[in-house]
């Protein structure tokens, strides 16, 4: 889902994941809802959104979250 969605271009928003065809980050949409933000408050903030570019936007934050790797690095004594 998320795949078809959102884009990675260095020419866009340095190069941020970011919805297709918008400069609406996945970032920015994941910060409003943290904030308390709905998916309704965003889709009337930003017309250009649909419900579905929300949903891939999470999902590919899920799907990063998942793919990352974890380094321990133990502190010099």
């Amino acid at each position: 889902m998320a795949a078809g969605r959102i884009e990675i271009n260095p020419k866009v928003m340095l190069g941020k994941p970011v919805v297709r065809g918008t400069r609406i980050t996945v970032e920015l949409i994941l910060r409003k809802l943290a904030e308390g933000g709905t998916p309704g408050d965003l889709l009337e903030t930003y017309p250009h959104l649909t419900g579905q570019d929300i949903q891939a936007a999470i999902a590919y934050a899920a799907d990063t979250l998942a793919h990352e790797e974890t380094v321990l690095v133990e502190p010099k004594a």
